[in-house]
């Protein structure tokens, strides 16, 4: 199932229906993996190499925040965008996401399907480095 030239993008969220949501607007432009946890997102990042990934800060097993920053440090996916996607609407960890944990985006819950639309396709129409 591999559509749009094969991009992929990682949905890490640890609620089904936000990740069901996402995966019901890009998913017919792109293949969809999804991550439950911080933990099995950097696993997934690097056995699946997606194009973009939208990480949830709040989660079990490893923060957003953490899965992030580990993602970014590891030479193998350091180069993969990586928008946050959270409830959370702290000016202190939209700057933390970005300048310290190296997050390209953030989006705030709720969203509209234009503003993640929007994001996604600013990320996705930039050849991979």
């Amino acid at each position: 199932m591999e559509q749009s030239g094969g991009k992929k993008i990682l949905i890490v969220d640890d609620e089904p229906s936000v990740r069901s949501l996402v995966k019901k607007l890009l998913g017919k432009k792109y293949t969809i993996l999804e991550a439950g946890d911080g933990k099995e997102a950097v696993s997934m990042a690097l056995s699946h190499q997606p194009d973009l990934i939208l990480m949830d800060i709040l989660m079990p097993k490893m923060d957003g925040l953490t899965a992030c920053y580990t993602i970014k440090m590891n030479q193998a996916t350091k180069s993969i965008p990586v928008i946050m996607l959270t409830a959370v609407d702290y000016e202190l960890n939209k700057k933390l996401s970005q300048d310290v944990m190296g997050a390209h985006g953030y989006i705030t819950k709720p969203f509209s399907s234009q503003e993640l639309m929007a994001a996604v396709g600013q990320f996705m129409a930039v050849p991979k480095a």
